[in-house]
């Protein structure tokens, strides 16, 4: 039973990753510039994971780990803004191209996965406090 409870964490701490990242995404959609403050924009990230061997159930189920951040291979969106100060010299703004709807909906995906893995977590907290009580 608390090798149910692993995975599930492992779950809850792959999906809070995965939220971090489209939630820098959302927060970053304007940003059109760099840390180093150089006009180049946001570059949307994604969370690619893998699972984890190191957590095993006896039926079979395995943890869930981030294998990695990655970026997303993308060109920025050109709009024609040619009185913003980072306008190139035809006057266009590079954007950085992150669709709204996309991360919504990789965000509710996300938020559900997590909600599940808390509802095992419950269940198994019940089985373990069950079981306890017919052995007392």
């Amino acid at each position: 039973m608390f090798n149910a409870l692993d995975v599930s964490t492992s779950g809850l701490v792959a999906q809070r990753t995965r939220l971090n990242a489209i939630s820098s995404n959302l927060a970053n959609m304007s940003t059109t510039r760099n840390e180093a403050g150089e006009a180049v924009p946001y570059t949307p990230r994604f969370v690619v994971f893998k699972t984890d061997d190191n957590i095993v159930t006896s039926g079979g189920g395995q943890g869930v780990t981030v294998d990695r951040v990655d970026y997303a291979d993308v060109e920025p969106n050109m709009k024609y803004e040619p009185g913003h100060p980072d306008a190139n010299a035809e006057g266009y703004v590079a954007y950085p191209n992150i669709d709204m709807t996309t991360e919504f909906v990789d965000a509710l995906g996300a938020s559900r996965a997590y909600e599940a893995n808390i509802g095992v977590i419950e269940v198994t907290k019940d089985m373990v406090e069950r079981t306890l009580q017919i052995l007392a």
